[in-house]
């Protein structure tokens, strides 16, 4: 029953959005939009993928979100200044009035997806308005804690979905006609995405986007990491303070749906013919001889009947399925549902590294996460690593989960397309 009762608190426990002075390049200063833009912090593939922006142009945004010097003081030291420069230069300039920020990016295949970028209440997992739905490491939320102290600003926006219905049309199509306007913003990065913002600034607009959502909770598509390093740093700062709000983009998946693809793992000390030698009798292991679209192929067949990876490295593929019942009995946790237990990133977590290859998740000097398939195989056939290729959960099983408050392992999902770093930054200090 829909009491007013029940709305208000419906209202009081939803999404929060707040209107926020964007921080955005000059265009007549910098060289173009596109080559001062990245892609989020965690998606660059390092160092190669920080070398090319960083010599895209002198004011590519990768300057601040990804630092480079010898020490963690020292990079964190160095963005705080890169900013408070670009600022004082006039590169870097702050929209005249508060708004929320319409957002588009269109890509040559027909892929259509806009959301609203605007600062969003921070709260904690109990209130169920923001679900995670992965792990987080604790070394990374501290280095993103400490980048964004020293800035004193959120540098890019988190990707965030809710699933519209009738009480959001009005938003929707207040979207919809905000995008017939002439932008604020036009450019086309090097992957081919178009990339369109507009500012919404009229108190009526304002009201209706905050309404709506007011009603619904959002689900961390991409940014786990980055909304955990919001709710340490608003403990940080007593209230009421601009940290009691972070950078967020919010996209209706009911209307525009993502993509959902799976993130890789590279695991640096492990050669591949003792990785595969170690599964021998807990997994059945095919040696393919074929191209990477074929091996995914290959990959996506076997996921539909069981847990399924694909291992890389040695010039060939690996097709490893068929797991020992009595293995995952005896080592996969039986306190969570079903769902969550026949993951396959549960599977790799708790049963491959962790009791067959003995690699440590949380170490970077051991393993790391790469959403791109291709560089994840080229990195380990260059350095002599496996590289291990997932395929992707389904937004469904994904969004049931965390609202069970159940999280997946780390760097289970990827969520797309995710929002280009550098269109428009956040400042808390202005």
């Amino acid at each position: 029953m829909n009491t007013a009762g029940h709305s208000e608190a419906t209202e009081r426990r939803g999404l929060e959005l707040t209107p926020f002075r964007g921080l955005r390049y000059d265009p007549d200063r910098v060289g173009s939009l596109a080559a001062v833009t990245s892609p989020p912090y965690d998606v660059v593939v390092r160092p190669d993928g920080v070398h090319h922006l960083q010599s895209a142009d002198p004011y590519n945004i990768v300057r601040l979100i990804l630092p480079q010097a010898d020490t963690p003081g020292a990079r964190n030291d160095q963005a705080a200044q890169t900013l408070r420069r670009w600022l004082s230069e006039g590169v870097l300039t702050t929209d005249p009035e508060p708004g929320l920020y319409v957002y588009e990016q269109r890509d040559g295949s027909g892929m259509l997806q806009r959301g609203v970028i605007g600062a969003l209440r921070v709260t904690d997992p109990a209130e169920q308005v923001v679900l995670p739905h992965e792990d987080v490491m604790p070394h990374i939320v501290a280095d993103r804690a400490a980048l964004m102290r020293a800035t004193s600003a959120n540098l890019e926006p988190l990707l965030l979905t809710y699933r519209g219905d009738d009480s959001t049309t009005a938003t929707a199509d207040l979207i919809e006609r905000t995008a017939e306007q002439p932008p604020l913003l036009a450019t086309t990065t090097e992957d081919g995405f178009s990339h369109r913002l507009w500012s919404v600034t009229a108190p009526a607009d304002l009201t209706t986007i905050q309404s709506d959502l007011a009603r619904h909770q959002a689900l961390i598509a991409d940014g786990h990491h980055r909304w955990a390093t919001y709710r340490r740093l608003r403990t940080e700062h007593p209230s009421p303070s601009p940290w009691d709000h972070g950078l967020v983009l919010l996209v209706d998946t009911a209307r525009y749906p993502l993509r959902v693809r799976a993130i890789h793992r590279l695991l640096h000390d492990l050669p591949v013919v003792a990785a595969v030698a170690a599964l021998d009798g807990h997994f059945r292991v095919r040696r393919l001889e074929v191209p990477l679209p074929e091996a995914l192929e290959a990959l996506a067949d076997a996921a539909c009947a069981g847990n399924a990876f694909l291992l890389a490295g040695d010039g060939a593929f690996h097709l490893v399925d068929h797991p020992d019942p009595e293995l995952l009995a005896r080592t996969i946790p039986t306190d969570r549902p079903t769902a969550w237990r026949t993951l396959d990133a549960t599977v790799l977590h708790a049963t491959l590294l962790d009791h067959v290859w003995r690699i440590p998740e949380d170490s970077p000097a051991h393993i790391a996460y790469i959403h791109d398939t291709a560089a994840t195989v080229a990195k380990a056939e260059r350095d002599g690593g496996t590289a291990v290729l997932m395929h992707p959960v389904r937004e469904e099983v994904v969004r049931d989960l965390a609202r069970q408050g159940v999280t997946m392992p780390r760097k289970s999902t990827s969520f797309g397309p995710k929002p280009a770093s550098g269109l428009v930054l956040r400042a808390l200090d202005l």
